[in-house]
């Protein structure tokens, strides 16, 4: 919910928020073209304003390139999601910082790792993150591929190297047997690559469709009630679509935290520089990704500190830091009761039966 006087005057030129001047997405493989979908015709000007803006979640997301996302591909990245042993201390999984049952996220400010270390940053939700132009709060990460890696390799995380990884994983024969029919004809077939690979195929499906808003959004009038189109109508004119708007209402370019008023320093902590640690430009300094806000209902604490845990205060801190004004009570309630019809079908799986310690298997060496 970002943007500013600046920004809504853009908005009405049919330009971007000034904010994004100078910031430009990090190029990758993240899947940001969303294939058109049919959009029934729109029963009143606001659905029309809202088709122009925003496009419902598909029920599959298009492949990565360069990764056809197979039946086999997916069922060994599940596997590896929920596996600990891809961490040194073999108890941390992609799935204790993303929890499939918790809307993708955790629920705590940051995120707890390896010798009980707290991650700097609010763990973001893996859900729909294939729409994201890149990954992190800061995009240093160019595709889900790059992003699977990082928190292996963080000692903060799951402090693995990967040769460790790739090792363990070797020496059990049921991931061999895995990894040769999802990568088949390859050399190596379990190499950290392909690990890598495994797991952007399973979190490529993590789509949640079907939310009130993308039915409203496909044309049915009564998806949304009264308050909600009340909300979506304050959304796009308070100037929020400045920066949350597309599929994922979000998360497709970077903006400043703080456009219009700095927020205090438990918000916006000095040590943290946001986008300038990976470019090391001075324009980028504070900068993050804008937020995707589908499911935002369920994924607090908020921001990149995860220091707000209620969703009509992240509205009223968006409204003061980022469009310049203060939300009257009234508007707050209502965008956070269109907020809430972004929240789609959540994705539901059988938890793994995974394979067996081989005789040759090392014990984890952080525990």
């Amino acid at each position: 919910v970002e943007g500013g006087d600046s920004a809504r005057a853009a908005i009405g030129a049919g330009a971007t928020s000034q904010a994004a001047d100078g910031v430009e997405p990090a190029a990758g493989r993240a899947v940001t073209d969303v294939p058109e979908q049919p959009l029934g015709p729109p029963v009143d000007d606001l659905m029309a304003r809202a088709q122009a803006i925003f496009k419902p979640i598909p029920d599959r997301a298009p492949d990565p390139e360069g990764n056809p996302v197979t039946p086999a591909k997916v069922d060994l990245g599940r596997q590896l999601w929920f596996d600990g042993r891809l961490s040194s201390s073999g108890v941390i999984s992609c799935n204790s910082c993303h929890n499939i049952g918790m809307g993708g996220v955790d629920g705590v400010p940051t995120s707890i790792g390896h010798g009980f270390q707290k991650g700097p940053r609010n763990a973001p939700t893996v859900f729909n993150s294939v729409f994201n132009v890149a990954q992190f709060w800061d995009g240093r990460a160019a595709d889900l591929m790059e992003q699977a890696k990082g928190p292996i390799e963080a000692a903060v995380e799951m402090n693995a190297r990967p040769e460790e990884v790739v090792a363990t994983l070797s020496s059990m024969p049921g991931y061999v047997e895995q990894f040769e029919r999802a990568f088949p004809g390859e050399a190596e077939p379990l190499s950290y690559d392909n690990i890598a690979r495994a797991i952007e195929a399973f979190e490529v499906t993590l789509v949640t469709p079907n939310a009130p808003f993308d039915d409203y959004l496909r044309g049915d009038g009564e998806a949304l009630d009264e308050k909600e189109r009340r909300g979506l109508a304050a959304f796009m004119d308070r100037g929020c679509i400045a920066c949350h708007s597309g599929v994922n209402l979000g998360g497709t370019a970077y903006f400043p935290f703080g456009l219009v008023s700095r927020p205090g320093a438990d918000l916006l902590p000095e040590g943290d520089k946001g986008r300038f640690e990976v470019t090391r430009t001075a324009t980028d300094e504070y900068v993050f990704r804008a937020a995707p806000l589908r499911n935002v209902a369920l994924t607090a604490p908020y921001f990149h500190t995860g220091q707000v845990w209620s969703l009509h205060e992240a509205v009223e801190v968006m409204g003061t830091a980022q469009l310049g004004t203060e939300l009257t009570a009234g508007e707050v309630d209502d965008i956070v009761a269109f907020l809430g019809t972004l929240t789609g079908d959540q994705p539901r799986m059988e938890y793994p039966v995974l394979p067996l310690r081989g005789v040759d298997t090392p014990p984890p060496s952080g525990y």
